[in-house]
């Protein structure tokens, strides 16, 4: 007889700052569809603007599709959990729907289940751990406004300040070449002195994504040995990396660090932290600071990590 069965799905989505990414996976665990949408952190672009990103992206994915039951729909989401909580209740059509931070898609991607930890910095940064009683555990994560340090916002604040204090030292009609750090500025701007950059940076609406947009930049010229952007990293890394020694030492005492399986997984995820200058930087520091670890740098997307989430649901 001919199977009717109607087929069932489950859909996972990364909702970050810079990026939204679904997949529509089938009953097999075979994804069967992706969408890519702008970011959807409602601590950035608003909690209506971030609602409605997520919604068109959820409808685009099913869209070219037949008839087919969603069974269950796992939203690994940045920023606050308790909007995602309410967004998720309103949604309909789409299963058991559950949420959770963005950090769970990355931890599993490092970990795979077991106890360590994850230092992410991409647009924004955080740590997260699971204990050895299988608890999750989140620090960081607080936000452009409050700090987020290893992150592209963070470095992108820090190169600035740098190469505007240097702008702020130079007199009138001073023909000293410009630094590195600051001939790039100017380029990014488009402004050439102190007075015009700090206008743009405390009166445009666009600044906040400037400074993130900087980021890339700083990481190139640390590569290029530019001793200001070196410096500018090691102190935004040291940052991220005294969070994480706090999360190493309160869930991990000596002696549970490490077990039969050897040293704990520590996953290092996210494009700031898989450059050339932050790798160094955190090596350097995970050596002095005697973390019980294994570093593991992590190049796969959030996105494989929601997947194999949603195999083990």
């Amino acid at each position: 007889m001919p199977d009717f069965t109607i087929p069932s799905f489950k859909i996972g989505v990364d909702g970050g700052g810079t990026k939204t990414e679904l997949i529509l996976v089938d009953a097999a665990g075979l994804i069967v569809n992706r969408q890519l949408a702008p970011g959807c952190n409602p601590s950035q672009c608003g909690p209506e603007k971030a609602k409605t990103v997520l919604l068109e992206a959820l409808q685009a994915l099913r869209s070219p599709l037949p008839a087919g039951n969603v069974q269950s729909t796992l939203l690994c989401m940045a920023g606050s959990p308790l909007f995602w909580k309410e967004v998720a209740g309103a949604l309909t059509g789409y299963g058991t729907v559950l949420t959770g931070p963005d950090s769970l898609p990355v931890l599993e991607l490092a970990t795979g289940g077991r106890p360590g930890l994850v230092l992410h910095a991409g647009t924004g940064s955080f740590v997260a751990a699971r204990a050895p009683d299988g608890t999750v555990h989140y620090a960081g994560g607080l936000g452009w406004k409050l700090g987020d340090a290893g992150s592209g916002f963070d470095l992108g604040r820090r190169a600035i300040a740098h190469a505007l204090m240097e702008l702020q030292a130079r007199r009138e009609g001073d023909s000293t070449a410009s630094s590195p750090l600051v001939a790039a500025l100017c380029a990014h701007t488009g402004f050439t002195d102190y007075a015009a950059n700090s206008r743009y940076f405390y009166n445009d609406a666009g600044a906040n994504a400037a400074i993130a947009g900087f980021a890339p930049k700083v990481l190139e010229l640390a590569e290029h040995d530019c001793g200001a952007a070196q410096q500018v990293v090691a102190d935004s890394v040291t940052d991220l990396a005294r969070l994480a020694d706090q999360v190493i030492h309160r869930l991990f005492p000596t002696g549970s660090a490490t077990g039969p399986s050897g040293p704990l997984p520590c996953g290092v995820s996210g494009r700031i932290l898989n450059s050339v200058p932050a790798a160094f930087a955190l090596r350097s520091l995970a050596g002095k600071l005697r973390w019980p670890v294994n570093l593991n740098f992590i190049t796969e997307s959030p996105i494989e990590g929601v997947r194999r989430l949603l195999a083990k649901g």
